[in-house]
């Protein structure tokens, strides 16, 4: 029997079954022994990817050190640093596919300076790479507060709390 896709909350007035979207997530650890401290499991990366996922996916997820970050952020933003967060958008609207780079060094550093639990910084910064390859954007205020909101509700399904909440504003967003 072939499923109906609804979005979560949407009305199913024909009671048929909902399929869940369905994910291809490749998780690549790249950086060395002591850039990983901490880093999540594939298992939790794949939940995290999931409660965000409103389309049939494939995804790639790569943890990085300080100098592929580095690199990766010059090359395609014209930045000195490492950044935190790379998205990198191959699918449709339809159908999402991409890059998610997790820089680990950056992520922990963030974690500490903010005062978070570094589960939390990475699941929040998996959810927000997850909604820039279904769409969602930040470069106006609007679009900001949409996609906050989004990422907040899905943290807070996950058990996190609201990373905006009281959080200082990173130096190198």
């Amino acid at each position: 029997m072939p499923t109906k896709r609804t979005k979560a909350g949407a009305r199913n007035p024909e009671r048929k079954p909902v399929r869940a979207p369905s994910v291809s997530l490749a998780v690549q650890y790249a950086a060395d022994g002591a850039g990983l401290a901490g880093a999540p499991s594939r298992a939790k990366f794949r939940r995290w990817v999931r409660a965000a996922l409103d389309a049939d996916a494939v995804i790639t997820l790569r943890v990085v050190g300080e100098a592929e970050g580095r690199e990766l952020n010059g090359t395609y933003r014209q930045k000195r640093h490492a950044t935190n967060v790379l998205t990198f958008d191959y699918g449709t609207a339809d159908s999402p596919a991409g890059d998610i780079v997790l820089c680990a060094p950056v992520v922990a550093r963030e974690a500490i300076e903010q005062g978070k639990a570094l589960e939390a910084h990475y699941a929040h910064l998996t959810v927000h790479g997850m909604l820039h390859l279904q769409g969602h954007d930040h470069q106006h205020d609007v679009e900001a507060n949409r996609m906050e909101h989004l990422e907040t509700a899905i943290l807070r399904r996950l058990g996190f709390p609201d990373p905006y909440r009281d959080a200082p504003v990173p130096a190198n967003a």
